[in-house]
């Protein structure tokens, strides 16, 4: 185990970025993420819900399964518990992960002592005989590509053969729920994880869902202990998955604001290489730059190591429209 491992890095950093820069932070666009910014609106919450421990009897897991079609599921405190437990509950293993991707999972299975494989999208199908563990993002963040549900299930049956296991991250898949694989996830060997923190906007309620069958739920949930959730975070989490009119708004707003997204950027040069109802990525010779002359002007998106990538999450607003509009057109080439 290497607990030496860097931190890796995040969207969302504002605050240290308008130190940076000393421009204060309401003064800031925050397009780092890839967060929903139309988020589901809140609800007054219970006293009962601070008060009391929580209650895994409240009804959070049938209206999980409900939305997400899935045959059983565990919920944990956003994926990032999931991305963290996993790799805990096997013995040294050799794992392919997409690359590029959100990093922590590489992180995570590295930390845990694992042989990680970075792996291009094209080399997924011929890395999985030779691996034990197949982890993929799908939509993937940063990049936006897909992969088909029934090419998924086939490496998850060529995994789970010789009790491999297909990790399919689908934090970006709620605006095309036809896309998952959570239906599949009582057969052996497939783990999905979904979270709040995107579609819904619900990133700091910290909730998110293992869906796998039951005897490796049975080990997370043995290994993360009682109270996994917290009781105001369960209360939002639980009224956010029922509401299936903003559900259904959300569908249809987000991927038109993504397509406005890819349109404004294109006019200004930067036509994105990929993204989705949340985000773009642009590639680009002078990534640094334009990241940079972005964020003088108070326009903070995201950079990426992997290539000369920069990553623009969604306006919340027409102010912030403009301002993005305005700032792309003042960027020098």
């Amino acid at each position: 185990m290497n607990d030496g491992l860097a931190l890796v890095e995040h969207g969302g950093k504002l605050r240290a970025a308008a130190q940076h820069y000393g421009i204060p932070l309401a003064d800031w666009v925050d397009l780092s993420t890839g967060i929903n910014p139309h988020g589901w609106p809140l609800p007054a919450i219970p006293a009962a819900a601070w008060a009391r421990l929580p209650e895994d009897e409240d009804e959070l897991v049938a209206v999980a399964k409900a939305f997400y079609g899935a045959p059983d599921l565990l919920p944990v405190a956003g994926s990032q518990a999931a991305i963290q437990t996993l790799p805990q509950l096997r013995c040294r293993s050799r794992v392919a992960i997409l690359s590029p991707a959100y990093a922590e999972h590489e992180h995570a299975w590295r930390k845990a002592g694992h042989e990680v494989v970075p792996v291009a999208p094209v080399q997924v199908a011929e890395v999985v005989p030779e691996v034990d563990v197949v982890l993929l993002v799908n939509p993937n963040n940063p990049t936006g590509h897909t992969f088909d549900a029934d090419q998924l299930l086939q490496w998850r049956t060529e995994l789970a053969a010789r009790g491999g296991w297909l990790i399919v991250d689908e934090a970006f898949m709620d605006v095309t729920p036809a896309r998952s694989i959570a239906a599949h996830t009582d057969q052996a060997g497939l783990i999905v994880l979904r979270s709040l923190g995107k579609f819904f906007g619900l990133a700091g309620a910290r909730v998110g869902f293992v869906l796998a069958p039951p005897a490796l739920l049975q080990q997370m949930r043995a290994l993360l202990g009682p109270w996994s959730v917290a009781g105001p975070s369960r209360y939002v989490a639980l009224a956010a998955l029922a509401d299936a009119d903003w559900h259904a708004h959300m569908r249809q707003q987000l991927p038109q604001q993504s397509a406005r997204l890819a349109a404004l950027l294109t006019q200004h040069g930067l036509a994105p290489s990929g993204g989705t109802a949340l985000f773009q990525s642009v590639v680009i010779d002078g990534a640094d730059s334009l990241h940079e002359q972005l964020a003088r002007q108070g326009i903070f998106t995201r950079r990426f190591s992997d290539a000369p990538r920069v990553r623009f999450g969604l306006p919340g607003d027409a102010s912030q429209w403009q301002r993005l509009e305005a700032a792309l057109a003042a960027v020098e080439r």
